[in-house]
């Protein structure tokens, strides 16, 4: 089955379906560009102050350089222009979920007792249901997707909520085995679309989409792609851009979390998130450096947020990125850990974005600029420390 012509999908043992290169991939080369078939806001619903982005597209609202349109039925929805407001009322902020929405929120709401984590599952849950009958088709992809139900107390939850106070418009759908699996859908495959970058705090999500083809990428501690949004530019698609050469056939991968993380904290993750055991190269080597247990048990303590459900675990600290290198430099320098660090980590304050070549230009020429998917600074190759050092290939 063909995605791109940059790349296929293809079944890889142990790996289960994955994307591959489909030809010699260049740093920089964008392989995907992915549409959500769903998006849904990631503020809880009991939120006391107004949500700062537009509940359409999730670009920041600015009331100072353009005022922002509220919703006409429940003036609790606010949208950054006419044409989001218009778009919205036709998708995504349908009647129904409007409704829906504000029963949720309604101070007897039995919801109100629940963590944030719950509030917003059952955001998730509506825009599923409203998607099942505005587009049946891409509902259909959102069930196809990779994820196996399980019943659990917070979907016969959700399940009682939703049938009670906001029964779908399609009330035959409903039932508490689909919830159970919308919501594996949902744990396995949604992408955090990001606050803006700040260098005094954590950074966590505005809102969440179900991207149905970057779905397919699977996880490497050692990525050789990274994936962009531009959300504040009122685009909520997201691109994914190659890190360095890759070869045909090579699996193309994105780190599912900051490439910082420990390994302990990293294969915690893996395993309560996503329910597999890395055994990349990375993981292969790490698990053998006998000063990982204790230092990073201690700095596994630390909370974990969602994927990053891509981006989201921001709570890793400079000094475990700096251990990993000061361990590879002492026993592993065959393995280039430390060069991936210091060529494609940002260097930025609070940052662990992870940097990829830009596009090359019209004629085929490298770029000789970095940018950072996470705060978006650019920087030339000379401003890179260790640029060319050794001559260290990570995708040979």
């Amino acid at each position: 089955m063909a995605m791109t012509k940059e790349l296929r999908l293809s079944e890889i043992e142990g790996r289960g379906r994955s994307l591959v290169a489909a030809q010699p991939l260049k740093g920089g080369q964008i392989v995907l560009r992915d549409s959500p078939i769903l998006l849904y806001s990631a503020l809880p619903l009991f939120n006391s102050s107004p949500s700062p982005y537009c509940d359409h597209c999730f670009k920041t609202l600015n009331p100072q350089t353009a005022p922002f349109s509220l919703c006409p039925w429940c003036s609790h929805h606010a949208f950054c222009s006419p044409n989001c407001l218009s778009a919205a009322q036709s998708s995504s902020h349908s009647q129904w979920v409007c409704a829906a929405l504000v029963k949720l929120r309604n101070c007897h709401s039995p919801l109100s007792a629940q963590p944030v984590d719950r509030q917003v599952q059952a955001r998730f849950l509506v825009a599923a249901y409203n998607l099942a009958a505005n587009s049946p088709s891409n509902f259909q992809v959102l069930l196809s997707l990779q994820g196996q139900p399980q019943d659990s107390a917070d979907a016969q939850f959700l399940h009682s909520l939703i049938s009670t106070l906001c029964p779908p418009p399609q009330p035959q759908l409903l039932s508490s085995e689909l919830t159970a699996a919308l919501l594996a859908k949902d744990k396995l495959n949604a992408f955090g679309l990001m606050e803006p970058f700040s260098e005094s705090g954590l950074r966590s999500s505005r809102a969440y989409g179900i991207y149905p083809n970057a779905s397919f990428f699977n996880h490497d501690c050692l990525p050789n792609a990274c994936r962009f949004d531009y959300v504040d530019q009122g685009n909520t698609d997201i691109m994914v851009r190659i890190i360095h050469d890759v070869p045909e056939g090579r699996e193309v991968c994105l780190s599912y979390f900051p490439v910082n993380q420990a390994f302990s904290s990293r294969q915690r993750t893996l395993a309560e998130e996503y329910g597999f055991v890395c055994q990349c190269d990375r993981c292969k080597v790490e698990a053998n450096w006998s000063d990982n247990d204790e230092a990073e048990e201690e700095a596994g303590s630390e909370e974990v947020m969602d994927e990053d459900q891509d981006q989201e675990m921001e709570a890793a600290s400079e000094s475990e990125a700096g251990s990993d290198i000061e361990a590879q430099e002492q026993g592993e320098a065959d393995f280039p850990h430390a060069y991936f660090f210091i060529r494609f980590m940002c260097s930025r304050t609070n940052c662990w974005g992870t940097l990829a070549p830009l596009p090359p230009k019209d004629d085929g020429t490298p770029s000789d600029a970095m940018e950072c998917n996470v705060c978006g600074s650019v920087k030339k190759d000379e401003e890179i420390s260790g640029h060319g050092q050794n001559g260290l290939s990570l995708d040979g």
